[in-house]
């Protein structure tokens, strides 16, 4: 799927292949309990959301130096450029670093090594959101936004992610507030495995401008057209919604519904290292278990466009969007 466009929801930890695991990890002296990328790969069997994170965040022990986050950065836009993605609006998660020892300007600054080279090298614009781990606690998340202070100049946005039950948007009222006042953007996840009244939460105490994820939208028909009304971005992860079960087959997604209703989706690949795709592929499966004809995979380029936080250069932004009208499908 070589459609121009935009990927708003990538978790860059989440593009760790298990080749590049394992270079990563005999570069750093790291041990894996994984004889091989084959029997990495098998690990990737997850039951929910939790075993998926146990995985993840064991992995990112490869995850030492600025080089290896710029190597783990240049390998995911190589992938996406390749499926035709325009613009990447990249999440990261700094206390899943600090935490185990890698200081915040390591993680921001090799990131950024490959992102000030993406246009030249990919034909990728990009912007890099920093999320905040929710199962942690509101002041680890206020000290996180103190300590990335002295790289704000990278980064543009802010977000919330990890496991969401029991840990409603409103533990991080006062975070999101501080980096309002900071002129930062602000998205959260909300509504994937949490209720309809997460993303309510995410919209009126947080002031998230799009919501990632927010699949359980579809059980509450008033915040839907709250969402339709007020154009609220979602942004949807449907290979992640199998491998996590939340949707038990693609067949069974809502993503048809959820247009129909107006509402403004965009599709995208979440983890895709793990999950089975990258975006391209995401919009070929949807294509082919939803019966997506070619207009309405046009329509959801068209949205990941409108979604993007491209506000400082719609020249840009309008550029995309001819491209999307003027793509030919095979």
């Amino acid at each position: 799927m070589h459609l121009p466009k935009a990927e708003l929801h990538l978790h860059i930890e989440g593009t760790l292949e298990p080749e590049l695991a394992f270079a990563l990890a005999a570069r750093n002296g790291v041990d894996l309990p994984y004889a091989d990328t084959e029997e990495l790969r098998t690990a990737y069997l997850f039951e929910d959301l939790q075993s998926f994170l146990d995985l993840y965040y064991a992995l990112m022990a490869v995850l030492r130096t600025e080089e290896d986050f710029a190597e783990l950065a240049d390998a995911y836009l190589t992938r996406a450029a390749a499926q035709g993605v325009r613009h990447a609006e990249i999440f990261f998660d700094p206390q899943a670093h600090t935490d185990r020892g890698v200081p915040i300007g390591t993680v921001i600054e090799g990131l950024g090594r490959a992102l000030d080279r993406s246009e030249e090298t990919h034909g990728v614009s990009t912007q890099l959101i920093m999320c905040f781990l929710r199962d942690k606690s509101a002041e680890s998340a206020l000290e996180t936004l103190e300590s990335a202070k002295p790289h704000l100049h990278r980064i543009s946005a802010v977000g919330l992610d990890s496991a969401e039950v029991g840990h409603p948007p409103a533990k991080f009222r006062e975070v999101y507030a501080a980096a309002t006042a900071l002129g930062l953007r602000k998205v959260a996840h909300a509504g994937e495995e949490g209720p309809p009244e997460y993303i309510r939460e995410a919209l009126d105490i947080l002031g998230v401008e799009r919501v990632d994820h927010g699949l359980r939208c579809m059980e509450d028909p008033e915040l839907v057209d709250r969402l339709v009304s007020e154009r609220i971005p979602l942004t949807l992860c449907p290979l992640s919604n199998v491998r996590l079960r939340a949707i038990d087959v693609l067949e069974q997604h809502p993503l048809r519904a959820m247009m129909d209703a107006g509402l403004l989706c965009t599709v995208n690949s979440d983890d895709p290292a793990y999950f089975g795709g990258y975006v391209g592929d995401t919009f070929h499966a949807v294509h082919e278990a939803l019966g997506l004809d070619r207009e309405q995979l046009r329509t959801l380029a068209r949205n990941s466009f409108e979604a993007a936080f491209l506000d400082h250069d719609e020249e840009r932004r309008a550029r995309y969007l001819c491209e999307v009208e003027a793509y030919a499908f095979d």
